[in-house]
């Protein structure tokens, strides 16, 4: 009887997962039809609203998951729109929230290569309220800038918070267990102290001062100011909308209404066509010669990429899917190099190996490999760039992190707090009982764990000093988990040029012996899936599907256990190159 109503209930569920599918399918073609319907020709005016979220690259989206706008396509599409005479300018609804530096940085230099055509970028923003002036820098080159007059302008500076637990697990008789290699791998700094170390509070300033000083430069060049002055003003802040104007912060006042209606009559009247940038496009690329594109974002994991689901979304770079491209990449006659786009904080050694092996493989059969950094490539993501032919990243780009960590929290006395016990029995090696979240490390474990620990990072250190050609006692002085902007980095050895996809693009045709004015295919591996073949691997019971109901058990959690849940989480094998990656504010 039990299995009879199981099986009714997975019937039912399916019919509605099919009837629902069928939905969405019936509605993505009827749009798809909307879209393509009307007559494209004609003066148009492209849309960038940065108030939505933006990845580093596109992910193939699944059916439950539209696909957010991202840096490269938007690059891209500039690119594209730069050489299009129907194409009059851009117009920018602008976010003082939450972006990535190097994110900021790289649309910042796509807009102002597009307006070396001579057409215009305009932005709006319903206020600059947030303090931090990063993602600034993406309209600060704007032949004007707008701003809601009921507003201000709070733009001041960068700051950056770290969370730390130890004090909590001290409270609680909790003992966190980590081992770190060196001084500067602060991520487990979360879990054992209660404030910045030394060595930790050095790294973070480091590296926001250099972000900082970077940022200032380009606005300060951006709105024709001095320097000392732009600082100045920040250290000020806020301004009312009407000193900022004075100020030249912005140049002009008003409503998204009146400023759309300006940019209408400035293109050319009431036939003008808003279009999002997104919908836009790159167009096809054409050329003999295919460079390669392949993207890696969000935590290195074994196994397969994930670009997010109906119950889940996150996105993730696995070592299977990336390790794969590459070398059907390699397989690619047309291919005549590679671009590894990598946007990552890192995490699980097996799987950066991985990639790195397969970078490795496509070198021995003669075709570059270029990466091209995007908002991280740090610790894991570092590790799979660092054997390649030439690495690119943007000054902004946080990178490094060469180093190791790893542990465990023991909650032993947490739990006997409240009267519950765990009791295990272990047969065979002492080792066996190493990960219990119960006990804490014996001494013979400990030791082993750290042997283990250190041996990544020697191998680490190792493929990075053969990959840079540097001695390795100068790789470990700027190692020890350090985190450097890519400015930094590229003063030190670890990064060879400065840029963004355009930069790398033009390093593989280089390094590929292909002309610079000579067009070329810039190939997507792995394929994306349409959308027919994402609904029929749903109607067969794929793999994504199961990973939606694990998806959803996860997410059903208590989130009372979250906290203790992020703690265990980082304890895992898998995040031995995770990098402290601060949120940045």
């Amino acid at each position: 009887m039990r299995q009879f109503f199981i099986t009714v209930i997975g019937v039912i569920v399916g019919m509605f997962a099919f009837f629902f599918v069928l939905f969405l399918l019936l509605m993505g073609i009827g749009a798809i039809g909307a879209a393509t319907s009307g007559d494209d020709a004609g003066d148009t005016v492209l849309t960038l609203d940065l108030r939505k979220p933006m990845q580093d690259h596109d992910s193939s989206a699944s059916l439950f998951n539209a696909k957010p706008n991202s840096v490269i396509t938007t690059v891209r599409a500039l690119k594209r729109a730069k050489t299009d005479d129907d194409v009059k300018g851009v117009f920018i609804r602008a976010e003082s929230f939450g972006m990535a530096p190097a994110s900021a940085e790289e649309l910042r230099l796509a807009l102002l290569d597009f307006k070396t055509s001579g057409k215009f970028v305009i932005a709006h923003a319903q206020g600059f309220e947030s303090p931090s002036l990063i993602p600034f820098q993406v309209v600060s080159g704007a032949d004007e800038i707008w701003m809601q007059d009921t507003t201000g302008f709070a733009i001041s500076g960068i700051r950056s918070e770290s969370e730390f637990y130890g004090g909590v697990f001290e409270k609680i008789g909790a003992k966190p267990q980590f081992e770190q290699f060196h001084e500067y791998k602060n991520a487990a700094n979360t879990y054992t102290q209660t404030g910045y170390t030394d060595a930790h509070r050095e790294a973070v300033t480091s590296y926001l001062t250099s972000l900082y000083d970077n940022a200032t430069a380009h606005i300060a060049e951006d709105r024709g100011l001095e320097l000392t002055t732009l600082q100045g003003l920040l250290e000020s802040a806020p301004h009312s909308a009407e000193d900022a104007m004075a100020a030249k912060l912005v140049d002009k006042l008003g409503h998204i209404e009146t400023a759309r209606a300006y940019v209408k009559k400035k293109a050319g009247g009431d036939d003008v066509t808003f279009k999002s940038i997104q919908d836009y496009g790159y167009g096809y690329s054409s050329g003999k010669d295919a460079i390669a594109f392949i993207g890696g974002q969000g935590p290195v994991v074994t196994g397969e990429s994930s670009a997010g689901s109906l119950f889940n979304s996150a996105v993730t770079m696995g070592g299977d899917t990336l390790a794969q491209s590459i070398d059907k990449a390699v397989k690619d006659k047309s291919v005549k190099a590679i671009i590894l786009r990598i946007s990552t904080g890192g995490g699980s050694a097996a799987a950066s190996d991985q990639i790195l092996a397969a970078a490795d493989r496509a070198q021995e059969a003669g075709k570059p490999v270029i990466v091209s950094m995007g908002q991280y490539a740090a610790s894991g993501g570092y590790y799979a760039a660092a054997k390649a032919d030439h690495i690119v990243a943007l000054p902004q780009t946080i990178t490094g992190s060469i180093g190791v960590l790893g542990g465990k929290v023991a909650f032993e006395d947490s739990f006997a707090k409240i009267g519950y016990n765990i009791d295990g029995i272990t047969i065979g090696g002492d080792y066996a009982g190493a990960y219990s979240v119960d006990e804490p490390f014996n001494q013979s474990q400990r030791a082993a764990f750290r042997q283990q620990m250190s041996d990544i990072y020697e191998d680490f250190t190792a493929r990075v000093a053969e990959g840079r050609n540097m001695p390795i006692e100068r790789v470990k002085e700027i190692a020890k988990g350090r985190v450097w902007t890519g400015a930094q980095a590229k003063e030190i050895g670890l990064v060879d040029e400065l840029g963004g996809f355009e930069t790398a693009l033009a390093a593989a045709k280089r390094l590929a012996e292909i002309d610079e004015d000579t067009k070329v295919k810039v190939k997507i591996f792995p394929r994306p899936k349409s959308t027919s073949e994402q609904f029929e691997e749903l109607l067969s019971g794929s793999a994504q599907l199961q990973s939606d109901i694990e998806a959803l058990r996860e997410i059903s959690q208590l989130p009372e256990v979250q906290a203790a849940l992020k703690a265990r989480r980082a304890t895992r094998i898998g995040n031995e190159l995770s990098a402290d990656i601060p949120e940045i504010k």
